[in-house]
């Protein structure tokens, strides 16, 4: 097992290295230059079509607001609490700056993904709307290239059961029983009943809790987050400072070699960056083509505020929260001290909240970190159920959504070393045929992009052909 540990280990550095991290961003930045930086000046009309979108227009099966909340709710998670944290402490404040040039790129990468889930979506022989990285590979690439859609879904589909299933049930059952002395077979069981009330119902039934318990959940952490600010204003200035100054100087306060702590902002800023939006990894177009919508740039326009309110909102609440509560500096003033001292992750986070909010600041993290991680179970059971299914056809539905309720209590209740590593690493192996595709794709998607807006809106087609 130690050797199995060692190898995965190894792959995991090489798929999250420097030429992963590389690729995400090129793709991203050439995307958004292909896009002449459309999706950073047209947010404004992203959020007039999401709001619009709350009905659905057109074929699917979920309207266009409820996608994004679905695909929300695979982003915001732990990503925003322990990931930022974790980026910011070993990167220093300048982690910040990076993980919002990676959402910045991102918002194209986004943009991207959900135009060509949309104009490449099937039915299938349910008559569900089917998509994602997969498909548009499928549909839209040379047969020479196909192997590189059945590549995402076999990693897609067993990298879920970690990253979106066990890590994400531990993570709820670890912090319920250190803040409320909850056992974590109990919070196991639980899990499981609340999941399969949901997941069982499939798409439709994902989606509307989505679009109930993501706004409500991501606007009270933003509401929370923004009083911590509050309380910290005196601060806040000399934060927002830091988080430029730090980008590109060195961060001295935990001893680094000159320069070394410039290459470690961008580092964990890009890599928890990615982790947090996604953008890249092929997963939030499963949920956008299943959208009701008009066509295809209609929904990429809104897909794209996935990466904009995941990042550049609540991640900046996050890291802002961190470093003007004084909570970065005391803990990086402990691991100085002794390493076992020093708090990264979500305590670090757990640790400004409370002591800007004596009492209560630790349980709203709390609270907030198993709401997180509960609705990304729910996002992630329909990514991994669509990959399976591209792979084995529709019989695999039902025994897929079983196998998922019953490994809620396993991640729950067990050690998840290796599996959190296993998942992390085909994780990053979903970018890879994604990425490909999307720089493949990128002329269809700046010709229906051009096409869209020189018609006013006009010349879109929703897609979705039959299965075969």
């Amino acid at each position: 097992m130690e050797a199995l540990t060692n190898l995965v280990g190894a792959i995991n550095g090489i798929v999250w290295g420097v030429p992963m991290l590389v690729l995400i961003l090129g793709a991203g930045f050439f995307l958004q230059v292909g896009l002449k930086f459309m999706p950073i000046l047209r947010v404004g009309t992203g959020f007039k079509l999401l709001f619009a979108g709350r009905e659905g227009q057109g074929e699917g099966q979920i309207s266009p607001f409820n996608a994004l909340m679905t695909s929300l709710s695979a982003t915001i998670g732990t990503g925003n609490i322990a990931g930022v944290a974790t980026a910011v402490f070993l990167g220093g404040p300048g982690a910040l700056f990076w993980m919002w040039m990676t959402a910045l790129v991102g918002m194209a990468t986004k943009y991207a993904e959900a135009v060509c889930a949309v104009k490449y979506r099937e039915q299938d022989e349910l008559g569900n709307f089917v998509g994602g990285p997969m498909y548009y590979i499928k549909n839209g690439l040379s047969s020479n290239w196909h192997w590189l859609g059945w590549a995402f879904a076999l990693f897609g589909g067993i990298a879920a059961f970690g990253i979106g299933n066990g890590v994400q049930a531990n993570g709820v059952a670890q912090v319920l029983e250190t803040n409320f002395g909850l056992n974590t077979s109990v919070t196991g069981v639980v899990l499981m009943v609340l999941t399969a009330a949901v997941i069982l119902g499939g798409i439709t039934r994902i989606g509307a809790v989505a679009g109930k318990l993501v706004p409500f959940m991501a606007v009270a952490y933003i509401l929370a987050g923004l009083l911590v600010l509050l309380l910290n204003i005196g601060s806040v200035g000399a934060a927002i400072a830091d988080v430029f100054a730090f980008a590109f100087t060195p961060w001295a306060a935990k001893g680094g070699a000159a320069g070394a702590a410039v290459w470690l902002a961008i580092r964990f800023g890009v890599a928890r960056g990615v982790f947090s939006n996604e953008a890249g990894l092929g997963s939030a177009p499963i949920a956008h083509a299943a959208a009701e919508t008009k066509g295809p740039v209609n929904q990429g326009l809104i897909a794209m505020l996935g990466t904009f309110i995941d990042t550049i909102i609540v991640c900046s609440i996050t890291g802002l929260a961190i470093i003007s509560s004084g909570a970065l500096d005391a803990s990086v003033e402990l691991f100085n001290q002794d390493p076992e001292l020093g708090v990264s992750g979500a305590a670090l986070t757990s640790l400004a909240f409370e002591t800007t909010l004596p009492g209560i600041g630790g349980y709203l993290i709390a609270i907030a970190l198993s709401i997180f991680a509960f609705t990304t179970i729910l996002g992630w059971s329909f990514y991994g159920e669509k990959c399976v299914e591209f792979l084995l056809g529709v019989k695999s539905l039902i025994p897929y959504r079983v196998l998922w309720i019953v490994m809620i209590y396993f991640g729950a209740t067990a050690d998840l070393g290796f599996i959190w590593l296993l998942a992390d690493t085909l994780n990053a192996m979903m970018a890879l045929p994604n990425l490909i595709a999307l720089l493949l794709l990128s002329p269809i998607v700046f010709k229906l992009t051009k096409e869209f807006f020189a018609s006013g809106g006009k010349s879109e087609e929703s897609g979705g052909t039959p299965a075969e």
